[in-house]
């Protein structure tokens, strides 16, 4: 086992600890270690932890800014114990998520979904009664 993988089972091990669940964490942060024995790293570099992020090519920036913060955490903890330790910059990789502009039906649209729900095939003839009713 190599020191990096030894640092990061510790690193999981006291986040744990402090309880956090780091599943989706744990597997990534063992995916960026084996990145680095690959490249036969023998500690984190700003250079390999932005190679490792940038992956896979085909998802939005922001995917990349989040992998990113998380090697970022845990080059956080090892530069406590490894000075040669490289913390990737804040706003390395500044990207967020581009979300759709919500739709907001008009009162007329609105409308004519109620009275369409009026219509809905139910097996005891409540469905149609519960979905076209109004709360008070």
């Amino acid at each position: 086992m190599s020191e990096l993988r030894k640092a990061l089972e510790e690193y999981l091990a006291v986040r744990r600890t402090l309880g956090f669940e780091l599943r989706e964490v744990g597997s990534l942060l063992r995916s960026f270690v084996s990145f680095l024995e690959q490249h036969r790293a023998s500690h984190i570099t700003t250079e390999l932890a932005l190679c490792w992020a940038k992956q896979p090519l085909k998802v939005q920036p922001a995917h990349w800014a989040r992998r990113l913060g998380i090697v970022r955490a845990f080059a956080q903890h090892q530069a406590a114990v490894d000075p040669r330790t490289e913390i990737p910059p804040q706003g390395l990789l500044p990207h967020r998520y581009l979300r759709r502009a919500p739709y907001v039906y008009s009162n007329r649209e609105i409308a004519c979904l109620i009275a369409a729900t009026r219509a809905l095939p139910s097996a005891v003839g409540l469905r149609p009664c519960t979905y076209s009713r109004s709360s008070p």
